[in-house]
């Protein structure tokens, strides 16, 4: 020890009470720290006067104790606003009508760029800029009357501007090129194959490998995108359909443009699908409408609706039947219309939850459904009774199904993260082939066969595409795609590595 501490100060008394636990230190003490009030109020009281105390400087004290003082903070303040919480302020009628001012002199003239006169188009600025909003006293009635005829013209304003439901007849498309047709006379329609000659070849006979680059993106839906499907047999156009309610088509081989957009749903696009020449196709949302379309000149040719939301639909694939289509509906129902008429012609009621998936099998005599309520059911067709029911106690819900080119084999995506393999004949599961090692619960992401068969893909909920092979069951790739969801994939039919991929991030990608 250094220091030579002083007589006075080891004498001392010992800082602090000799006993803490004796009689009381505060006339008001209740804990042995000092005074404990309960409160309680509710969350939305609590916010309010949060709010009020760190944007205004003040906020009530919720003591009981009448010697406590009454407000928190800044009395000043509070006076000021006449003890008003953050949600009672109320703009002044003075203040309204200085906040109506008008802008800055004139528009300005479009021949001066800069200084004294120049234009300012709709960007001028308000007079007094940069000035905070004073808060004013009390409303009075002329205030709250103007208020309400302010609200009625605003309400007024918003009902004509409001959409009405989707009617039909009500449906537009919009050509974005420059023209309908080439030189020749040839429209979108025809495959372009001066550009990609291939095309006239069959799909699957060329070997396919696994891509690895982005080639090209297209952007344009403004929310996720919901479903892609490439035009049959060529998968030279592209038709996406998104939850920004717009169905889309895009040009793959040529300049990768946005050729045509099609509306008419006022809720999101759930699914699409081609006929089997692509002149047509079928559109369902969850503005419970299925509407038929003209791929050519994108008119809206009929629309159909039974009051429930179609989760999905189906074409059927025989060419003397492309007049009948049916949908897997929100009401455990799948319902099978006949275009010609616009009716019903027969209804398969079997399941017990909403209807996601349709695969014909087959030769397209039987198809097989999955639905939310664990279960997969076979049907011979236009015989609304269940022939093969498969339900497992360790089965989960199989939102996507996707047939092997080889129509032998059925890929179900099921939701505890793996998918299974059933036969197309017999609807057996194949436990030997078995693919995970992906994330997808809660996402009913496609699944994607390449042309040749080799590789099975699904996209996962953390943006990724993942490839399989088919023979070993071995994950051969991870790419990763999008930052959010791949909910949807496509393998062009000609191409050896291309892959066009759909996320709910709003972006169309094409792999190489």
């Amino acid at each position: 020890m250094k220091v030579n501490i002083t007589y006075e100060d080891m004498m001392a008394p010992v800082v602090g009470p000799e006993n803490p636990f004796g009689e009381r230190r505060f006339l008001n003490q209740n804990t042995l720290a000092g005074h404990v009030e309960e409160q309680s109020m509710s969350e939305h009281a609590f916010k309010t006067q949060y709010l009020t105390h760190h944007i205004l400087g003040y906020s009530a004290n919720p003591s009981n104790d009448p010697s406590a003082p009454r407000i928190i903070g800044s009395v000043e303040k509070a006076e000021a606003n006449g003890f008003a919480t953050i949600d009672a302020q109320r703009t002044s009628r003075q203040t309204k009508k200085e906040l109506k001012r008008k802008r800055n002199g004139k528009k300005g003239d479009l021949d001066v760029v800069e200084g004294e006169g120049a234009y300012v188009g709709p960007w001028g600025g308000w007079e007094g800029d940069g000035a905070g909003v004073p808060v004013g006293p009390e409303p009075t009635e002329e205030d709250e009357e103007e208020d309400e005829e302010e609200a009625k013209e605003a309400a007024a304003i918003k009902s004509k501007a409001k959409v009405k439901r989707s009617v039909f007849g009500q449906e537009t498309s919009i050509f974005h090129g420059k023209s309908l047709t080439d030189y020749q006379g040839r429209t979108y329609m025809s495959p372009p194959l001066a550009v990609a000659p291939h095309l006239s070849q069959e799909a699957g006979a060329q070997e396919t490998y696994i891509p690895k680059v982005c080639v090209h993106t297209w952007t344009g839906h403004t929310q996720g995108v919901s479903v892609i499907r490439t035009f049959p047999g060529t998968g030279h156009l592209l038709l996406s359909g998104s939850m920004d309610t717009k169905i889309k088509l895009w040009d793959v081989y040529q300049e990768g443009n946005c050729l045509r957009t099609f509306m008419g749903h006022h809720k999101a696009v759930k699914d699409v699908t081609f006929s089997n020449d692509g002149r047509r196709f079928l559109s369902c949302g969850y503005d419970r409408q299925m509407k038929l379309w003209d791929t050519e000149t994108g008119q809206c040719l009929k629309a159909f609706s039974n009051g429930k939301i179609p989760h999905c639909i189906r074409f059927h694939p025989d060419e003397d039947k492309q007049n009948i289509f049916l949908a897997g509906m929100s009401d455990k129902k799948i319902i099978q219309y006949d275009m010609n008429t616009g009716e019903i012609t027969q209804e398969y009621d079997q399941h017990l939850g909403p209807v996601n998936t349709i695969t014909f099998v087959d030769e397209n005599r039987r198809f097989i459904t999955t639905s939310d309520d664990k279960t997969m059911r076979a049907w011979d067709f236009d015989i609304p009774v269940v022939i093969k029911y498969i339900a497992e106690p360790d089965m989960h819900s199989m939102p996507a199904v996707t047939l092997h080119p080889s129509k032998k084999w059925l890929a179900a995506q099921s939701l505890d993260n793996q998918i299974c393999i059933y036969s197309a004949e017999n609807f057996r599961q194949n436990r030997k082939k078995r693919f995970a090692g992906h994330t997808i619960a809660g996402y009913a992401c496609q699944v994607g066969f390449s042309p040749d068969g080799k590789w099975i893909s699904s996209g996962d909920s953390d943006g990724n595409v993942v490839f399989w092979d088919w023979k070993t069951g071995r994950i051969k790739s991870r790419l990763k795609a999008h930052n959010k969801v791949v909910i949807a994939h496509e393998w062009l039919p000609h191409e050896t590595s291309k892959v066009i991929t759909a996320s709910w991030d709003g972006l169309i990608k094409l792999w190489d």
